[in-house]
């Protein structure tokens, strides 16, 4: 590809470039860049917010840059305290181990396993000796470490913070000096470790990383970063139909977001796209293809024309509306019934009304017949709600 070509395909999606001249200097020298993306094995899968930065490794495979997939099962144990208010218990080593094994069976659902370097922090950091750990902390100070925002408040509130966790972004900041990283990608929310990695490689006498920092995917509710512990996420091993489904409960504008950041069409093609909808393309058949793309990549363009015919059969045919409104609904932390929300949405007058059509199959979340009248719906989730063969609405739960 032309240096232009590049850059844009670098760019796109991307919120920060430190620094993008150095970046255009280093691509303009014609040599395979070291690319490094590190994950912590704190949770045994992966859902589409992890993708992000995986889907920017695999553009820059794609450009014949050498991609270096560490694992960090040595950070891990620590624990990364980035944007906790409360020291994270480290996991024991097996759950390292565990958690390790199914990421990398995960990855390659994206990036091209030949031209993939797996790596493990433990394999240099388990050689250090407690001298060396002390060296490298000399290299950072107190002052610098509370510079980032998730320790100053929490030193400020008087909240603990344990020496260890400081050792957490020095680690990381190695990692790119055993990896020789050229480039290292990363969450917003970790530009700070990205940053020492970069003064680190300075200390040691190696050019200075550029950091390229990747915004974090919203979840199904448009609002809040996808996460399983809010419930609004799209798991990545998550069968094909229930994929396809969640990605078409998520709002025309979210859909932008979604093909900017996993798509892996190209620019050109997204704003024709985008130009099409203007013109008065239905955005529900534009989201198809994004969830069809998607769907292929993990489970195969069968699975996905399968997953497209259903989702067809049980929604289009079923006289869905092609405008669903949305609504949102408080949920609180403790969730809330489906017959509480299906009121509080406009669908039913009462929550007896509510009951007797869960009772006589008449209501459905996203084309699944709701049998449980008990069933409650939590902050963070979205659905399609149907209340007989007329009454629909998008649920926002917050």
């Amino acid at each position: 590809m032309k240096l232009d070509d590049q850059l844009q395909e670098i760019r796109r999606g991307a919120e920060e470039i430190l620094l993008e001249q150095e970046l255009i200097d280093r691509l303009g020298s014609g040599k395979s860049l070291r690319i490094k993306a590190g994950f912590d094995p704190t949770a045994p899968d992966l859902h589409l917010g992890h993708t992000v930065l995986l889907n920017k490794m695999r553009q820059f495979q794609d450009m014949g840059h050498e991609v270096m997939f560490l694992i960090g099962d040595f950070t891990g144990m620590i624990g990364d305290p980035t944007g906790k208010n409360a020291t994270r218990k480290p996991l024991t080593r097996d759950e390292v181990i565990d958690n390790a094994k199914t990421y990398e069976e995960q990855i390659f659902k994206i990036l091209s396993p030949e031209k993939t370097l797996v790596m493990f922090n433990s394999s240099w950091m388990g050689q250090m000796s407690a001298a060396d750990l002390i060296q490298l902390a000399a290299k950072h100070t107190v002052a610098r470490m509370l510079e980032r925002d998730d320790f100053d408040k929490r030193y400020k509130g008087g909240q603990p913070i344990a020496i260890h966790e400081f050792l957490y972004p020095l680690v990381q900041g190695y990692d790119s000096v055993a990896m020789k990283a050229d480039v290292e990608l990363g969450g917003t929310d970790q530009k700070f470790n990205l940053l020492v990695g970069r003064e680190l490689q300075k200390h040691y006498g190696q050019p200075p990383q550029i950091v390229m920092t990747m915004p974090i995917l919203e979840g199904l509710d448009g609002v809040q970063k996808m996460s399983k512990s809010l419930n609004n996420y799209i798991g990545i091993t998550e069968p094909a139909g229930e994929m396809f489904g969640k990605i078409m409960s998520i709002s025309d504008e979210l859909m932008w977001r979604y093909y900017e950041l996993l798509s892996f069409r190209s620019s050109v093609e997204i704003e024709s796209l985008k130009s099409k909808a203007k013109e008065g393309m239905n955005p529900r058949d534009i989201k198809m293809d994004l969830a069809g793309e998607i769907v292929g990549r993990f489970h195969g363009n069968q699975a996905a024309e399968a997953a497209c015919q259903e989702f067809i059969q049980r929604f289009q045919k079923g006289a869905m509306p092609d405008e669903i409104k949305e609504i949102q609904i408080i949920a609180g932390s403790g969730g809330i019934k489906i017959a509480n929300a299906l009121k509080e949405a406009g669908l039913v007058s009462s929550t007896s009304e509510a009951l007797r059509a869960i009772k006589q199959g008449g209501v459905k979340l996203d084309g699944q017949r709701v049998d449980d009248e008990k069933l409650e719906l939590t902050a963070g989730s979205s659905c399609i709600a149907q209340v007989g063969k007329r009454r629909f609405a998008k649920l926002l739960l917050v």
